[in-house]
């Protein structure tokens, strides 16, 4: 094998325009969006000063993602895709607009605070699983792993980036400059998906009922043993180990408080996150694919326990890379798994619950930790505690363990397909 194909496949960016695009205008978002959400952390720290305060960042991000996620499934699933996630991400420029007055004005209501971040949360949420079919009907099937492994890449640079210059930005400008950084960020996201081609959902039933086409996407993950391990996988990590609302803690009690310290815990997650994904090659050609997610779940449990016990800033920031790297392994097996395994006319919905369950998880998981008020009981029990239900998975879905990604077109095999009347019943 080429050693740079090993290393990093980049053939989506060079062969299709419309990826291309694509990626550009969700770099920026992500990039915009990690600046605000340690400006939102910075905020609510200021006024509030208290773990509660930060963890229920996690309660007013994850609830509209649930409530928004599934219905943003149904609706990726009967109109345009493109329309839809047009929409949402003008919404979720408006609502950076909005975070950036209010910092001007000097608020100090927590809950105005909370209110905005919902709204946008929103927004995302409702045009996510739409979003998140945008690679496979861009690329050809064999470049579908590499696409989603290119886009996570683009995410943990903004991880490594947006975290830093978020600090950098609020010590010398404030808030207000860090929520408008995302306000542009979005606006070039904006004008990328508009770029982009129509893209209706292919095979679906215009004719089925709402409630039947709800059901649908859910029957596909309850029947198939390795999409829900696999989402009960990414669930057990996020919910019992998200250590991000206990960061401004962990800083204040062993770093002095420092809003570059602080930055600098984001951003070790990412430098892991980089690392795999510039090796994104010797994952995206394994074909044990659920095996090689439930490893890297577990091990991201074990590095977050151990974050938990390193005192010196050096071994923590070690310890988070180490849960960077794991997550992009355990995210990019997950998500290709996810969409290959789905026919096309349900992708919107089996996607929704995987969104649901891959961002709203880490959101609760923060309130969760933000609840225990004590940073190394949380981080210990938590990553321990991770790790054994993800054992438990592994234990009892033999499919999840067995599970082999799709052929590349030169290993001829008979492909596996799903009858969609089936599905809905």
């Amino acid at each position: 094998m080429n050693r740079r194909v090993r290393f990093l496949d980049i053939r989506p960016l060079r062969r299709s325009r419309p990826f291309r695009d694509l990626w550009i205008g969700t770099a920026a978002s992500q990039l915009g969006g990690q600046t605000a959400t340690v400006a939102v952390l910075a905020q609510v720290w200021d006024v509030t000063g208290s773990t509660v305060g930060t963890g229920a960042i996690g309660l007013a991000t994850g609830l509209p993602m649930v409530l928004f996620g599934l219905l943003g499934g149904t609706l990726a699933d009967s109109v345009d895709r493109r329309a839809l996630v047009r929409a949402t991400t003008a919404g979720q420029l408006l609502v950076a607009a909005g975070l950036s007055a209010q910092a001007v004005a000097g608020n100090r209501n927590v809950v105005l605070l909370l209110a905005l971040v919902a709204a946008g949360t929103a927004c995302g949420a409702l045009g996510a699983p739409a979003r998140r079919t945008f690679p496979v009907r861009l690329l050809p099937a064999d470049q579908v792993a590499a696409g989603l492994a290119l886009t996570n890449l683009s995410f943990q640079a903004a991880m490594l980036a947006g975290p830093a210059l978020a600090g950098l930005i609020i010590a010398r400008w404030g808030l207000s400059a860090a929520y408008a950084t995302q306000a542009v960020a979005m606006l070039v996201s904006v004008l990328v998906v508009i770029r982009l081609p129509a893209m209706k959902p292919e095979g679906a039933d215009t004719n089925v009922t709402r409630r039947r086409a709800e059901r649908g996407g859910w029957r596909i993950v309850l029947r198939r043993p390795t999409l829900w391990g696999s989402m009960a996988t990414d669930l057990s990590a996020t919910l019992l180990a998200m250590p991000i609302a206990l960061f401004p803690l962990v800083n204040e009690v062993r770093f002095g408080g420092n809003p570059q310290t602080l930055g600098l815990f984001l951003s070790a997650v990412a430098v892991g996150g980089i690392t795999a994904g510039l090796l994104s090659g010797t994952v995206t050609r394994r074909r044990r694919g659920g095996l090689v997610q439930l490893c890297a779940a577990a091990v991201w449990g074990l590095a977050l326990a151990g974050f938990g016990l390193a005192g010196p800033l050096w071994p923590a920031l070690g310890c988070l890379a180490v849960a960077g790297a794991a997550d992009t392994v355990s995210v990019v097996t997950r998500s290709s798994l996810v969409q290959l395994e789905t026919p096309d006319a349900y992708r919107g919905r089996v996607s929704s619950v995987e969104h649901v369950i891959g961002v709203a998880g880490p959101e609760l998981g923060n309130f969760r930790g933000g609840l225990l008020a004590s940073a190394p009981f949380a981080l210990v029990t938590g990553g321990l505690s991770a790790t054994l239900a993800v054992a438990a998975v592994a234990a009892t879905n033999a499919s999840l363990r067995a599970y082999r990604t799709p052929p590349t077109p030169d290993e001829p095999t008979a492909p596996e397909t799903v009858d969609a009347a089936t599905v809905t019943g």
